[in-house]
């Protein structure tokens, strides 16, 4: 009996173990895929590292790679990293998910209450609607991406554009950064062919923004349309801060960054670099000629991300306005945090607080870390880890020539990115008893 009991404990298993479960199994399946001989252009076997880290990468949707995906991948190869971007862009609990609902099946309560939080939903009700309407809205996304982009494409290379139009409309929307543009002469391309195209740059930022500012945002402008008043207080706060960080690292990189540049390659280059951070992973430009202030930008942008219960990773728009929300308030001495005439909960406060210490922790270790490995520039590591972390995918080129000790530091700083420092803290703390007792309180001096 002691025996069935405990085997039964160690059956159940929260929603933040089943999520994190999930992604592991995803990316274990995939990088034994990528390892296969026809998973490559020339037939060969991938090395394990190498095949683990492009797996980690694509279902993390962050876009640092150890080989050009356009030159070493096969179009199979190129093919599982595309569904591999599109489960960890929807997330692997909502793929799940859809499998069910398009065979009938019924899901149980314990399975609606994991895919709440798989999308960040406010409440467990409306669930499995909600999780039909966010298949359906990216189906449409990423097929109106394609096909805006078809026309570029097949005029620049033939058929093959089709699959090109498929592939950079999946990577955009879920803010992958994976580009199949290089060639054997110019490996790792990204987007730099089109740096001033208006259909292409127009395209990839519009699939990124909107796959980066959360399911429920689509929810409330499907449901509420132009009347802004109704949205939730979150989607109000996503659209605000969005747009601040959109707009004003664009003003930046417009009059300090691409000043030499002809005015309609400046605005798009300005308006993408400012676009691409928030964890999309594509380039338009040189980033390793940006000035240090450029480069510590979008930096900055990496660490943010897109919003909650998003494609998008990073610590999330509305961590960066709960903190700034509750610095106004200190200033003001008011005693809670506010957005638009609503208070914050101060759990919200103290979780965005959390989430600031592990990211700034993370992604500096991690940076001092490979400094001290690879006797690499600190600074170019601090790079490299933010976008790891934030599952940004840009780099300044320094991941190509990266050990197996470094590659792993980056694989665990992608994943911790994709599925939520707070998630992992969760799922590790399952079952362990909440002490209601409080302790004598005393007065300490900060500031």
């Amino acid at each position: 009996m002691p025996d069935n009991l405990s085997l039964k404990k160690r059956r159940h298993l929260n929603s933040f173990q089943i999520i994190i479960l999930g992604f592991f199994g995803v990316i274990f399946l995939g990088a034994l895929l990528l390892m296969l001989p026809i998973s490559t252009n020339s037939g060969i076997v991938t090395p394990l590292n190498e095949a683990a880290f492009t797996a980690t990468s694509a279902v993390c949707v962050t876009g640092l790679v150890v080989q050009d995906t356009a030159t070493y991948w096969s179009g199979f190869g190129q093919a599982v990293i595309l569904i591999l971007i599109q489960i960890g862009g929807l997330g692997v609990v909502t793929v799940t998910a859809s499998f069910a609902l398009l065979s009938g099946r019924n899901i149980s309560l314990a399975q609606r209450s994991t895919m709440q939080e798989a999308i960040a939903a406010p409440k467990v009700g409306g669930i499995v609607k909600l999780t039909a309407f966010i298949l359906k809205a990216t189906f449409i996304f990423e097929l109106a991406g394609a096909l805006i982009m078809l026309p570029v494409f097949c005029s620049d290379f033939g058929v093959r554009g089709i699959w090109m139009a498929i592939f950079h409309s999946v990577s955009a929307f879920c803010n992958a950064g994976f580009d199949i543009m290089g060639t054997p002469e110019a490996p790792f391309a990204s987007l730099t062919y089109y740096m001033a195209h208006p259909v292409i740059n127009v395209a990839v930022i519009l699939l990124i923004v909107i796959g980066g500012i959360g399911f429920l945002t689509w929810e409330d402008v499907y449901t509420h349309r132009l009347h802004f008043k109704n949205y939730r207080m979150q989607s109000k706060v996503i659209f605000l801060v969005t747009g601040l960080l959109i707009l004003i690292p664009a003003i930046i990189f417009f009059f300090f960054e691409f000043s030499d540049m002809p005015l309609n390659e400046r605005i798009f280059a300005s308006l993408f670099q400012s676009v691409t951070p928030r964890t999309a992973g594509f380039n338009t430009a040189d980033l390793a000629a940006m000035s240090p202030m450029g480069q510590g930008i979008i930096t900055v942008l990496m660490l943010i991300g897109g919003s909650p219960g998003s494609t998008a990773g990073g610590m999330k728009t509305t961590t960066v306005a709960v903190l700034f929300a509750n610095v106004i308030a200190v200033f003001r001495r008011k005693e809670e945090t506010q957005f638009f005439g609503r208070r914050v909960d101060n759990s919200a406060v103290r979780s965005a607080a959390t989430i600031l210490i592990m990211y700034i922790t993370l992604f500096f270790s991690g940076a001092v870390a490979i400094s001290t490995i690879e006797g690499i520039p600190f600074g170019e590591c601090v790079f490299e880890t933010a976008s790891a972390v934030g599952t940004a995918g840009l780099t300044l080129g320094i991941t190509t020539s990266l050990g197996i000790a470094s590659q792993i530091i980056l694989m665990i700083l992608m994943f911790l990115g994709r599925v939520g420092g707070l998630t992992l803290i969760f799922a590790t703390i399952s079952g362990i008893n909440k002490n209601l007792s409080k302790l004598p309180q005393e007065k300490i001096t900060v500031g």
